[in-house]
């Protein structure tokens, strides 16, 4: 009898019992509702206008820039930084370790240094950010490319590749601030910092579609991921294309991950920390379940500090602090239980 039930518990599908589809559908319902309820606050807290007057919207559509632009940022970071994990088959590391960051310092950097805060200002524009997402990208596909492609090239000398350029473009963009006068600094460490008062409005017509495009590629891939999380000999075994994958899935996250970056600033943590919430709260190997959780998680922290910083601390620029202090606190917490990277 109780090998007959033991038999009737086992499954194949995403989730091992009954007990966990409950689970993922009841923590997907509370995630929905806070990041509505989060959404809503944004737009209706501190209005002066009566809910659902033509004045309270009017006012809610000048507040709508900002809730767009931390819902592609939760979008791509979430979805980015489980695919990476997934075919890195790492848990700990992020995009962000190829270096995107310290390009997008570099860039800025640079533009102080040469031209001065003028020359920030005046080169701003869709082009600017077009430019910037470009460049990175083909920096991180030159780099999959050469060192995929090498005899012996393999993904732990890629990444190990990547820590090293990112401290080398690092290590040129704090040179280059220390020539810079203290004003220049000023106006320069205000971008560094991941804000998203940073983005400008008239970029989200290239960064949605580059987000959804991107996103809904990794989405019908979904299933291509569940392969490559088995590893690339029990993947070649089922029948994948393993390199192939490898490709068309770094591609797809270089695009969201330097969108996110060009339009908000770097955030080092907020991918590592969204994606194991995910694992945690979603409980299954199925990216398909994943990735929704993933980037309701993203927004409700993302929305959630915005509006606890915005309207009780008054200080909505420190959002990106906290984020990555409390990031980097599970960042520690999670080396230490399991001891390794």
């Amino acid at each position: 009898m109780a090998s007959a039930l033991a038999v009737d518990a086992r499954t194949s599908g995403s989730f091992t019992s009954a007990h966990a589809r409950r689970r993922y559908a009841l923590v997907l319902g509370v995630l929905v509702v806070l990041s509505a309820a989060f959404a809503f606050a944004l737009l209706a807290w501190d209005n002066p206008m009566p809910i659902g007057s033509p004045g309270f919207w009017r006012i809610a559509k000048l507040r709508v820039t900002n809730v767009t632009v931390m819902a592609v940022v939760a979008v791509a970071q979430a979805i980015a930084t489980v695919s990476f994990q997934t075919v890195t088959n790492n848990r700990i590391i992020t995009p962000s370790i190829m270096g995107f960051e310290s390009l997008y310092r570099v860039v800025q950097t640079t533009t102080v240094y040469l031209f001065g805060v003028a020359g920030l200002v005046a080169i701003q524009g869709v082009w600017q950010f077009g430019l910037q997402v470009v460049i990175m990208v083909g920096l991180a596909m030159a780099l999959y490319g050469w060192l995929l492609s090498g005899r012996y090239g393999n993904l732990q000398i890629m990444l190990l590749i990547g820590i090293i350029i990112g401290g080398g473009l690092g290590a040129i963009s704090t040179f280059m601030q220390r020539l810079l006068t203290p004003s220049e600094f000023d106006v320069l460490a205000a971008r560094l910092f991941g804000n998203v008062s940073n983005a400008d409005a008239s970029y989200l017509p290239l960064a949605i579609p580059l987000c959804i495009a991107a996103s809904a590629l990794l989405w019908l891939r979904a299933r291509r991921l569940n392969l490559l999380a088995l590893g690339p000999d029990v993947s070649r075994s089922l029948g994948l294309d393993h390199k192939r994958e490898l490709y068309a899935v770094l591609f797809l996250v270089a695009v969201l991950m330097a969108t996110s970056t060009a339009l908000v600033g770097p955030m080092t943590f907020l991918g590592f920390l969204v994606a194991t919430l995910a694992y945690q709260f979603a409980d299954t190997y199925d990216h398909r379940l994943i990735f929704p959780v993933a980037v309701l998680t993203a927004f409700t922290i993302l929305a959630g500090a915005y509006f606890v910083m915005k309207n009780v601390f008054y200080a909505q620029g420190m959002v990106s602090i906290l984020i990555e202090l409390v990031g980097g606190t599970v960042f520690l917490v999670v080396i230490l239980r399991k001891g390794r990277l």
